[in-house]
């Protein structure tokens, strides 16, 4: 997935109010309030000082110019635009990145299914037969070379589960796609310390047949790349 504009860099000043991030551009030193699309607690990266990429926008009805896309902290990049992973995850899946969801007629994004939710992506086969899959971004790194979900408490992350759950139980396919955008990391765990009723949903999806998956990425200032397969443990 390419940038569709060159991105602006600056440096972090903070990050506030969960979508609102105070950077000071780089050349001329202004300091500007972008957009943050994420919900999560971005532990771990939001230190001040480190260096930031925007995507800058002209669109005259926008409160906000910029919207922050990337960062880099201890040398990795990391991509904590949360638009992102669904259409990248989509990218993924066409090109047969993730060979167990390949073979599909078709394939909508954000359908509605269960309880008043909807599904990320949803693959259509032969006789009809559905797979539903929810896409996860990830960001957190506490150890090296692993990344964990969540980075808070999701209670909206358990229901989405239960609700894989409940698709497979009806007989068709559900699948967890973890996103790890970032590209220090191989490995995706569950953070249990940090959201334990999620960790407890998260096994009784996997013990009831909810297919998981992980994908790494490549990021630039250019674009992001997902470039394979991750394990998930």
């Amino acid at each position: 997935m390419k940038f569709e504009v060159p991105l602006v860099t600056g440096r972090l000043i903070k990050r506030y109010k969960r979508f609102l991030s105070d950077i000071q551009l780089d050349g001329t030193g202004e300091v500007v309030t972008a957009h943050c699309a994420n919900s999560g607690s971005m532990m771990g990266l939001t230190r001040e000082g480190i260096r930031v990429w925007l995507t800058p926008s002209d669109n005259p009805k926008r409160k906000l110019k910029f919207s922050w896309e990337l960062l880099e902290i201890d040398g990795a990049m990391v991509g904590i635009n949360t638009s992102r992973p669904n259409g990248l995850v989509e990218e993924a899946i066409k090109a047969g990145i993730i060979p167990a969801l390949s073979g599909f007629d078709t394939l909508r994004r954000e359908v509605k299914y269960g309880k008043n939710s909807r599904i990320d992506i949803l693959l259509e086969g032969e006789g009809g037969k559905k797979t539903y899959v929810e896409v996860k971004n990830v960001t957190l790194s506490r150890e090296k070379g692993l990344a964990e979900f969540p980075d808070a408490v999701t209670a909206r992350g358990a229901k989405h589960l239960d609700e894989l759950c409940e698709m497979v139980a009806e007989g068709h396919r559900s699948a967890m796609v973890f996103l790890i955008q970032r590209d220090d990391c191989r490995r995706v765990s569950i953070a249990s310390d940090i959201d334990p009723k999620y960790a407890e949903v998260f096994e009784r999806a996997r013990a009831a047949g909810v297919e998981l998956y992980a994908l790494t990425c490549a990021l630039s200032e250019d674009e992001i790349k997902v470039t394979g397969l991750a394990e998930v443990v």
